[in-house]
């Protein structure tokens, strides 16, 4: 293996193509997170039973990641009575402890029962309906009866899959769900979603070739590789793989077969290097492989698409423009990324989520090659000239100034095609990444608005990019709305940054400020702490670990499970989904001349239980003089997502010896986490 840096002029284009929702064995870790093994059919079997699932209904294990603190995110697909149920995945979330933690149903629907599994509509009637729609030729239709559980109320149906080329030559993968009792259409996408662009820029670049006897293979240590499709445009042509004899590849005009070839090479690897070496993922299937890119596709081709396997580009206008560069490969796989984790759906809410999620990271790999000639920025398709007048293709700053795509979410941005939905939340990146008002990045002015007059504070597009793809990997399912992005990017960002409220702070209020309305995850902690000055209790705030307080060991923990209010450590009781009871404890003295004495403290409450039923608890308690008082009695039922101050007062206790205690019982399934943080017990 050698490398090797070539100079010449690399093509630029922005094609915004996206595989839809064909599915994979393999998901994404999110930052901080590695990983495993795929889960078990015992594991799903397991699973199963704690979620109280029918019997009529089966988990597809699919995949499962680990975060560097145990805790797993299994994703599975789901069947009804031996059909696949389109729409029905769901992430279930354990703790280290292997307790339930929470389980995110795709569009939270738990149950996928439909009420028949015998079609009234003939499967022939179904494909027929889907060959109607296509507008591709040389067409082939397949139907499959599933039960259809994306929207309304799960219903038996058929996914008819219509294959064909379009008349711009973009290879298409129809899908066209119809109702198996009415014949009715209930949604439809293709695989294969087409823009346009073509555009040139200049750069060095370096290589990583692979040496095959005499010759040179334009092929990386990954496998990631390009071939020449010489003109066909067959969706399952390989294409000839370029090899050159002295390892210098292109002269940087789109004469020379191998320029085009030399853009695609490049821009792979810097993708693939940088969900390696950012986020932590090995490739758009998370196993190590490389993908395929194949160029020189059709005959004036003025697109590039990824297919699912591999990407395609063509020439672009006149053959002269080849739609090969870093922007168009970091998009495009990243459309592979998101069909290989949350599936998002390319239509509604989900289709302007997928599409957005290419650009956030189509810009942060921009941003990671850091090249001279292309330096990042948050203008997408800035080097294509799309429009003919020097303007890029979308702002992320103000994404309305493209003349189509919305700045501000609302009801209605489910309607629109993915390439403007998406306007939302390209504009919570930048907002959150660095803020709203004029500012200056890399040379380039911005002027970022927000939509409910509120101003944002950056907390770092580095820092984003980890949430939205945490967000992504462990949060959504197949068709996630923008309420669902912001509960998960929200939880993302505690999980990632515990001791870096800012982060936090930054993504929440940038969801504020394109105007998608607030749901039960926040930030919280926004009060200042109690003051350290007369506080009796020492190691308040846990930050000393395991000291001065007694009691169970382990609940005084710095585990990333669970975000401490300040700092890294918190005392974390229960979580663990077993019968059992966890004390932590300490004793003071209040003075005899105390004319105040309070206690306070700040608690956190998620749990798995899914009804009112106070089945687990936590007491906050006093003993003075061998008799215990309880203060107050926490249940699963009091579950609040962010931290909330407690006070009691404890002057009738002055000049005594009181033993503050927190304790906590769980019965044995579903675990409830009771988390205090930043204890006092001040007088004055």
């Amino acid at each position: 293996m050698r490398r090797l840096t070539t100079g010449l002029a690399l093509g630029a284009a922005l094609a915004t193509i996206v595989a839809g929702t064909t599915s994979a064995s393999a998901v994404g870790a999110p930052s901080a997170g590695t990983p495993a093994s795929s889960p078990s059919a015992v594991a799903a079997g397991s699973d199963h039973a704690a979620l109280g699932l029918a019997a009529a209904e089966k988990l597809v294990p699919r995949s499962v990641i680990t975060d560097k603190d145990g805790t797993t995110h299994t994703r599975y697909d789901r069947t009804w009575n031996g059909l696949r149920v389109v729409g029905g995945d769901l992430v279930v979330e354990k703790s280290a402890k292997g307790a339930l933690e929470e389980v995110r149903y795709n569009a939270g629907r738990k149950s996928v029962a439909a009420p028949s599994t015998t079609p009234k509509l003939a499967k022939t009637a179904a494909v027929a309906t889907g060959a109607e729609r296509s507008k591709a030729s040389g067409e082939k239709s397949q139907g499959e009866l599933v039960v259809w559980a994306g929207s309304g109320s799960p219903r038996l149906a058929y996914d008819v899959v219509t294959t064909g080329v379009k008349a711009d030559q973009t290879p298409s993968r129809l899908h066209t769900i119809v109702d198996a009792s009415t014949g009715a259409v209930v949604s439809s996408w293709d695989e294969i979603v087409n823009g346009t662009g073509n555009s040139m820029y200049s750069g060095t670049v370096t290589l990583n070739t692979t040496q095959s006897g005499s010759a040179w293979l334009l092929k990386d240590s990954h496998g990631n590789y390009t071939t020449d499709l010489n003109g066909s445009t067959s969706s399952t042509a390989a294409g000839t793989q370029f090899t050159d004899a002295d390892n210098v590849w292109g002269d940087g005009t789109a004469s020379n077969r191998q320029t085009a070839a030399v853009d695609a090479e490049y821009g792979a690897e810097k993708t693939y290097d940088y969900y390696t070496n950012v986020l932590g993922r090995a490739g758009i299937w998370n196993d190590g492989r490389g993908a395929r890119s194949r160029v020189h596709y059709g005959n004036a081709y003025v697109n590039a698409f990824w297919d699912g396997t591999q990407m395609t580009y063509g020439d672009g206008k006149s053959n002269t423009h080849p739609l090969t560069s870093i922007d168009v490969a970091a998009h495009e796989m990243s459309h592979g990324v998101t069909e290989n984790t949350a599936g998002l759906a390319y239509t509604g809410d989900a289709g302007g989520l997928n599409e957005a999620t290419s650009d956030i990271f189509g810009t942060a790999v921009e941003f990671y090659a850091n090249s001279s000639a292309d330096p990042g920025d948050y203008l997408i398709g800035e080097k294509i000239n799309i429009n003919g007048n020097g303007t890029p293709l979308r702002y992320m700053d103000k994404p309305s100034k493209d003349g189509a795509s919305q700045d501000c979410w609302t009801t209605g941005t489910k309607n629109l095609d993915p390439h403007y939905s998406s306007g939302p939340l390209n504009h919570w990146f930048f907002l959150a990444s660095e803020g709203s008002g004029a500012k200056t990045v890399n040379g380039v002015s911005y002027n970022s608005p927000t939509c409910n007059g509120s101003t944002v504070t950056g907390a770092g597009r580095s820092n984003i990019e980890k949430v939205w793809y945490r967000t992504l990997a462990t949060k959504l399912t197949s068709t996630s709305n923008y309420a669902a992005a912001r509960e998960g990017a929200i939880a993302s960002a505690k999980e990632l940054f515990p001791s870096n409220a800012a982060v936090c702070t930054a993504v929440e209020s940038a969801f504020s400020a394109i105007s998608v309305p607030a749901g039960a995850q926040s930030c919280g902690g926004t009060t200042t702490p109690p003051p350290t000055s007369g506080n009796l209790l020492q190691n308040a705030g846990f930050e000393s670990g395991a000291t001065v307080w007694t009691g169970t060991a382990g609940p005084i923990t710095n585990n990333t499970g669970r975000p401490a209010r300040t700092g890294s450590w918190k005392l974390w009781l229960g979580g663990n989904g077993t019968t059992g009871t966890e004390t932590e404890q300490q004793t003071v003295t209040i003075p005899s001349t105390a004319t105040a004495a309070t206690l306070s403290f700040w608690v956190r409450i998620d749990t798995a239980e899914t009804t009112s039923t106070a089945y687990d608890t936590m007491k906050a308690q006093v003993v003075v003089g061998g008799t215990t008082t309880t203060l107050a009695t926490y249940s699963n039922a009091n579950k609040n997502s962010s931290y909330v101050q407690k006070s009691f007062n404890l002057l009738p206790y002055k000049g005594k010896a009181v033993t503050v205690k927190f304790t906590a019982t769980e019965d044995s399934s579903l675990q409830t986490s009771f988390v205090v943080d930043d204890t006092a017990v001040s007088v004055g």
